[in-house]
């Protein structure tokens, strides 16, 4: 049993399922970064990510594309991102509570318009994976050239992105205006940005990225979708953000060490190793309280994050 873990083999299956189950947390931990860094906390990008995976596979099945999937799980998500930046913008809502209820809704909606729409049958509808996109050449190295080189288009879409999200903040008037509303709104508002209006933007903008996650669960990982699909991922993502110091680079490392721990829960299956199901079940969340344990303390985030901005206090 450990000649096969330590085999080449079982190295090069492993870290390449770990890039692919890692870029939906990847994605979704972007989005959040973003809407932190402006000032908003969004507990409920779980829930999102099950409503873009339920309605980007509701797209995908009925139009016969997976890309009007993507377009439907993002748009969702958009959606929803958008409800969450008028709880806690426009109403002044705990930004806790409003996650965690919008976390709820979510989950039940899913849940019921699966039913409604599907029923319960013994065998579910399914979609055609996203397929993979060999770079000719790179894509037979020994082990990176099925890591790296061997994956769908939304990996690499969302590797190449991470640069971006760093010029975002330290070059674009965006960024930099994101930043300051916060992490000081009553200067940005003094300055003259619209800290409501950049909020709304960017917890949108977070939303978004949640429902790509969730969607690309259910076109590029599974192929279908069941109610307990993203089954913690969006906690990860949150987590992950908090590893990463609210800065891209670190950010990707975390989502590879969350994307590790979920690829080897599957793998340890996958080849009977003897240990109970339950426990390899646990590896991704024993890790979650591991990261979160030895690097959320002391990590403070944005000034404002989760304060609510009143223009009258100013």
């Amino acid at each position: 049993m450990l000649e096969q873990i330590f085999s080449v083999t079982f190295l090069t299956g492993f870290l390449a399922a770990t890039l692919r189950i890692m870029t939906p947390i990847l994605i979704a931990a972007l989005g959040e970064m973003v809407t932190e860094r402006a000032g908003i906390l969004n507990l409920g990008i779980e829930g999102i990510m099950i409503i873009g995976a339920f309605t980007g596979f509701t797209g995908a099945y009925f139009s016969g594309s997976l890309w009007i999937g993507f377009l439907c799980g993002g748009a969702a998500g958009a959606l929803l991102g958008l409800a969450m930046g008028v709880l806690s913008v426009r109403f002044k809502a705990n930004q806790i509570v409003a996650g965690l209820g919008l976390w709820i809704l979510c989950q039940g909606l899913a849940s019921f318009l699966n039913r409604r729409i599907y029923g319960l049958v013994d065998v579910r509808p399914s979609v055609d994976l996203l397929p993979a996109i060999s770079i000719p050449g790179l894509s037979r190295l020994p082990i990176l050239g099925e890591t790296l080189f061997s994956q769908n288009v939304v990996v690499y879409a969302t590797l190449l992105a991470v640069p971006l999200f760093v010029f975002m903040f330290k070059r674009t008037s965006w960024g930099l205006n994101i930043d300051a509303v916060g992490e000081q709104p009553h200067a940005a508002d003094a300055a003259g940005l619209d800290v409501g209006r950049l909020r709304y933007l960017a917890v949108t903008f977070g939303g978004l990225m949640a429902g790509l996650g969730g969607a690309y669960l259910a076109l590029a990982l599974f192929g279908l979708y069941t109610d307990d699909l993203s089954t913690g991922l969006g906690w990860m993502a949150i987590a992950v953000v908090v590893f990463g110091k609210w800065r891209p680079w670190w950010i990707v490392g975390g989502a590879f060490i969350f994307g590790a721990a979920n690829a080897l829960q599957y793998r340890l299956q996958a080849m009977d190793f003897p240990l109970p199901y339950q426990f390899t079940l646990m590896i991704p969340y024993v890790v979650t309280l591991i990261i979160v344990i030895a690097f959320g303390r002391g990590q403070k985030g944005p000034s404002a994050l989760a304060a609510p901005y009143e223009r009258s206090d100013f």
